[in-house]
């Protein structure tokens, strides 16, 4: 008897107003670190969470932009130690047991390098333990605002339209997309761009016959500009221990319009393919065996942020203001790749610390809106500081225990030594975590 095989279809058609309907307690826009913090945090809170971002794979720009590393996330003193606590931590130790993690002292920043791949799995991980809701590959069409408070978000995917209605809103989109289509005033940048970068990382490299990363950085200034590199202070980092170089070497317009931005990340390509062309031309030794592993898409770093009830300055950054909001904390040099050749850097001494007030993730118009990551409001310099993976993963968390303070009320007007005390770890705590691993690079 021959095998049967089940060979039937049936005809469908579009039906215009169909539209899925999802109901939960907070609803996180953007996937990337500040805002996998907020869902992971608010459903470990008991919170029934849904978390939308318009890439196709969780993580935002920390898996999908391959950044690479983990900045502001330890001190400059002397023994370093980590700011950001809880859930971070736990990700470290996690990634760290799986030699997915390489720290790195530059003498002027300790950071961590990752694998983004393990990033991406643990992300996944916890998304399923805690049992929240994500999709993928939607964006927003339009924002329900009324009496002061968000009541509903609609998105669209390939698949279709859907509606998502909850008590708390966060947008940890990067680029204030929640915010702006709420029809709320933003903040973008009058004197100029501020340019991205197209990362890629490279395997299977000889480092042993690769000179240091201040070596490197030196040879990139002096013979990158007759080569062709637009960027004239490109930097990689190390990552032996997957035998990898993580390439930070192009500028890029990240414009706010769908052509500009798809055509941009063709150019960025481009431009490091050229980077890396220069560096295996440098090092042929180290480099001979050598293949991309990824291209990221584009690296935003700055493009559009809140008006919030409180602008964080530049000057307040450098003083090292601790705010009586403060949630958050960091020593992340001021860092603005304001122009195609250079970036401004300026690095603070080491016991400097300074501060994300909670004010400044606060649109004053809404009463259940709160914003995270590199939309917060800040002048332009302030940003550059504040808009790294540790304060941007500090502040998903901070805004988590706020929806759980005040349920239906307003994040205008609650107990802030109520939430200063939920996150005191990430404001005194002064722990050394894993820094007996640190590799120097310089």
């Amino acid at each position: 008897m021959g095998k049967i095989i089940k060979n039937k279809s049936k005809v469908i058609k579009k039906e215009n107003d169909l539209i899925e309907s999802i109901d939960c307690d907070v609803c996180v826009v953007g996937a990337g670190s500040s805002g996998f913090a907020a869902a992971i945090e608010a459903a470990r809170l008991g919170k029934k969470v849904v978390l939308v971002d318009s890439s196709p794979i969780l993580g935002g720009q920390a898996i999908n932009s391959v950044i690479g590393l983990f900045c502001g996330l330890y001190s400059r003193t002397k023994p370093n130690y980590l700011f950001t606590y809880g859930l971070v931590e736990e990700m470290l130790r996690d990634l760290h047991a799986e030699n997915a993690l390489y720290f790195r002292d530059s003498g002027v920043t300790v950071s961590v390098a990752y694998d983004e791949q393990a990033l991406l799995r643990w992300v996944e991980t916890q998304v399923m333990k805690y049992d929240i809701t994500a999709v993928t590959g939607a964006s927003i069409t339009d924002v329900k605002v009324n009496d002061r408070r968000v009541e509903s978000i609609e998105f669209v995917s390939r698949y279709g339209r859907f509606k998502v209605d909850a008590t708390g809103f966060v947008d940890a989109s990067g680029d204030a997309a929640l915010i702006y289509n709420a029809g709320l005033p933003c903040r973008v940048s009058d004197v100029g761009p501020i340019y991205g970068t197209q990362m890629i990382i490279v395997e299977n490299v000889d480092f042993d016959c690769l000179p240091s990363e201040s070596e490197i950085k030196s040879i990139i200034k002096e013979k990158g500009p007759d080569f062709g590199l637009e960027r004239h202070d490109g930097i990689v980092f190390h990552f032996p221990t997957k035998d990898r170089l993580i390439l930070n070497m192009t500028h890029i317009l990240t414009p706010l319009n769908s052509v500009g931005a798809s055509m941009e990340g063709i150019v960025g390509k481009r431009r490091a393919d050229r980077a890396y062309d220069f560096i295996r031309k440098q090092f042929p030794e180290a480099m001979k065996n050598s293949t991309i592993h990824a291209y990221g898409q584009i690296g935003i770093r700055q493009t559009r942020w809140i008006v919030g009830k409180k602008q964080l300055l530049a000057q307040e950054v450098r003083d090292g203001i601790k705010f009586e909001d403060s949630i958050a904390r960091t020593t992340w040099p001021i860092e603005l790749h304001d122009t195609m050749e250079s970036y401004q850097w300026e690095p603070f001494d080491n016991e400097h610390v300074h501060y994300v007030p909670f004010g400044s993730m606060t649109p004053p118009d809404v009463d259940n809106l709160i914003a995270v990551g590199r939309c917060i409001d800040a002048d332009l310099i302030a940003l550059s500081s504040v808009r790294v993976m540790g304060p941007c993963m500090a502040m998903g968390m901070a805004a988590a225990h706020v929806f759980d303070l005040i349920g239906d009320g307003s994040v205008h007007d609650f107990d802030i030594k109520q939430l200063q005390s939920r996150v005191s770890d990430n404001l005194n705590r002064k722990d050394s975590m894993f820094l007996k691993d640190v590799h120097k690079t310089y």
